[in-house]
């Protein structure tokens, strides 16, 4: 296994060469699992382990840095302009007492991050298949201080299946938004909800509406929408 470092500068230098050749050189010098139809743009991403399926795409401007895994599943998306981050698991100084914690970013088959977003994976973030981060200027924040104790924390944010989540909204450690479930713009996403098919808005979000089952969007089998 390379050194933190090491694999940092080679994601750098390898983004000198074409993508055919790039594809290779990151399954060959960084062990990552990239499907021949998958691609990068010119972004920098280098987690510990990458594994994009068939048709997944990354695009321009695009950092990722200090997850220990980026999951891509088939057809799903990242933007560009995007800063994904993360704090490595194994420091014992930052989050030692979290023993199941995990630096990880997991998007499902057909779903996408837009662009211009601030994603912070120091703990897990998971997007579920067919959702949608939309918009501009939305972050995810999984780590806080915990004023009580005076030590940092970090809770997991999962975003479900068929979502989506308008633009410049904050989701912080804990939160979920449930299957099938819209996240209006502007709103602060700050617990955990388990009732699907709402709206939610608001600072904090609570359900504000009913969303009808039979919505296009909840029904689509292709995760772009034209």
């Amino acid at each position: 296994m390379r050194r933190p470092a090491t694999r940092k500068l080679l994601a750098l230098a390898v983004l000198l060469f074409p993508w055919p050749i790039r594809r290779r050189l990151l399954v060959w010098l960084l062990g990552y699992e990239i499907h021949p139809t998958a691609r990068i743009g010119w972004s920098w991403i280098c987690p510990l382990r990458l594994e994009m399926a068939a048709g997944a795409r990354i695009g321009n401007l695009t950092v990722c840095k200090g997850l220990s895994l980026v999951k891509m599943g088939e057809q799903s998306y990242v933007g560009n302009l995007n800063w994904i981050t993360g704090f490595p698991v194994g420091n014992p100084a930052f989050f030692g007492e979290e023993r199941e914690r995990r630096a990880e970013l997991v998007i499902g088959d057909h779903a996408s991050v837009t662009h211009r977003h601030l994603i912070d994976c120091t703990n897990s973030v998971r997007i579920g298949r067919f959702a949608t981060f939309a918009g501009y200027r939305s972050q995810v924040l999984t780590h806080s201080i915990d004023l009580e104790r005076s030590r940092q924390a970090s809770r997991p944010v999962s975003i479900g299946e068929y979502c989506f989540v308008g633009t410049n909204c904050v989701l912080l450690g804990g939160s979920v938004l449930p299957d099938y479930s819209v996240l209006g713009a502007s709103s602060v996403l700050n617990k955990a909800h388990t009732e699907m098919h709402w709206l939610y808005a608001g600072n904090p979000a609570q359900p504000v509406k009913p969303l009808s089952q039979q919505m296009s969007y909840f029904q689509r089998s292709a995760g772009l929408v034209s």
